[in-house]
């Protein structure tokens, strides 16, 4: 056993410092990462019954404990390597950069759990789900603008832990020359954007899964980044807007306070269209409609035109697709209502009318132009 250690000694002795420590790092960094996915295979074990938050919690942390691992053993392995006093210097700078990384990792991974945990309280499906969306979209905007500030920080810290970069960034701020300005100037829509997110997350004009009428074109808001919004269109197409274009445009929310809408459908019926009748059957299809929320029918003649009258029939529902698919059930069977019982209340024109009358003028007809002669 002796001669054993005494040849082990004397084999190391004999080969380069530079390559004892390559072997020394190398064998740090495999044991390292045994231990690593030793212990993360136990602790994935543990959790494999428990609630999803703690299984999340083990695999979102799996990157940065390994690295971490990794860092210790570096460390280590640096003070019992043969390394020269550049080398050291070299090694401890590179370590402090790995220290720097995995703090900047272990705060954006701490983030997202968080995040992740605070919003589980909300549900975006379900049917008054007007506080989930406030909360969703604050919590995301904030997370993405908190990624954005620790990478920045992060990078921040490694370049100053440089002498030589220090020294000049300190410079540069201090002498606030044309570089900065020039630098400002080429980051100005990337800070406006950022800004603009951190304003949206603030004031709210906008949220997850809001109905807007934007650019002319009605679709709901599916996704909030730091730089841009993505908007799902009605027929599946995606608008991508810049978050700035929201703060110094006019938009329509159709969901800033709540989902419900009501919804406005146009007749343009002949004058002996009989009103009422067409109130008692749109007031028979909403309430055998599931879409009607029970709050809002109404029928009204809101205008008169050279042939025909306006009608507005307004329906209410409890979210913008089924306002829309009630307006569209409300159409549908008012016309077919019509065309079966009431056929003369649709357009015509006069002449037509006329000769169905024998020449004779329609009662409607001829009342209207008494109290237009009156």
């Amino acid at each position: 056993m002796n001669q054993t250690a005494i040849w082990i000694g004397s084999t190391l002795l004999l080969v380069p410092s530079w390559l004892a420590s390559l072997l020394i790092f190398a064998c740090a960094i495999a044991l390292a990462l045994i231990a690593h996915r030793t212990v993360f295979a136990i602790v994935t074990r543990l959790v494999a019954r428990m609630d999803l938050f703690w299984r999340s919690l083990v695999s979102r942390t799996r990157g940065p404990t390994r690295f971490a691992v990794i860092t210790v053993a570096l460390g280590f392995a640096a003070s019992v390597s043969p390394l020269t006093v550049e080398q050291a210097t070299l090694i401890r700078q590179l370590l402090l950069l790995c220290f720097i990384a995995l703090v900047g990792w272990i705060a954006k991974t701490a983030l997202h759990i968080w995040t992740t945990v605070y919003l589980r309280r909300f549900k975006l499906d379900a049917d008054d789900n007007l506080l989930a969306r406030k909360h969703v979209t604050q919590t995301r905007i904030l997370r993405r603008v908190g990624d954005i500030m620790i990478v920045v920080v992060g990078v921040s810290t490694m370049l100053m832990s440089f002498d030589g970069v220090r020294q000049y960034g300190v410079s540069l701020l201090a002498s606030a020359g044309a570089a900065g300005l020039v630098i400002g100037l080429a980051l100005q829509p990337v800070l406006k954007n950022i800004f603009a997110g951190i304003q949206l997350a603030v004031t709210q004009p906008i949220r997850i899964d809001d109905a807007l009428l934007v650019e002319g074109e009605w679709g709901n808001v599916e996704e909030i980044t730091s730089t841009y919004v993505v908007m799902r269109l009605w027929d599946w197409r995606r608008m991508i807007l810049p978050l700035s274009y929201f703060i110094e445009k006019p938009f329509q929310n159709w969901t800033r306070d709540n989902a419900a809408l009501i919804g406005t459908v146009m007749l343009y019926l002949d004058y002996e269209a009989p009103i009422d009748a067409v109130r008692a059957k749109v007031e028979d299809i909403a309430a055998a409609s599931p879409l009607w929320d029970r709050r809002v029918v109404s029928v009204q003649v809101t205008d008169f035109r050279q042939s025909t009258m306006e009608v507005r029939i307004l329906v209410s529902a409890g979210t913008a697709p089924r306002a829309f698919d009630l307006r569209c059930e409300v159409r549908e069977k008012l016309m077919a209502f019509l065309q079966k019982k009431h056929p003369r209340a649709l357009p015509r024109l006069r002449a037509e009318a006329l000769s169905e009358n024998n020449g004779a003028r329609p009662p409607a007809l001829a009342a209207a132009e008494v109290a237009t002669r009156q």
